[in-house]
């Protein structure tokens, strides 16, 4: 999995997603970004605060939404997947 990683540059594809994409919304637009590793779900989180800390969004959701009991059961690989979501002001 690391090389795939690597080779996709997925760290920096985040980080310009994070970067880029609140600009491309209108006021009232939504953003949600489900990550499945805990590194990029803190970077996901610290980002969605900076933009409510500057008055340009609201967090959605105040604790991340993760897969429950039933949908693990039909696939093991969510149990990892933390949800989180933000509008735009």
């Amino acid at each position: 999995m690391a090389l795939r990683m690597a080779v996709n540059d997925e760290p920096g594809e985040l980080d310009a997603l994070l970067r880029t994409a609140p600009d491309l919304l209108v006021t009232g637009g939504r953003m949600v970004v489900i990550s499945f590793m805990s590194l990029d779900d803190r970077k996901v989180k610290h980002r969605f605060r900076e933009l409510a800390s500057e008055g340009r969004a609201t967090i959605l959701t105040k604790h991340p939404v993760e897969p429950g009991e039933g949908e693990i059961t039909q696939n093991p690989a969510s149990r990892s997947a933390k949800l989180r979501a933000l509008e735009m002001r």
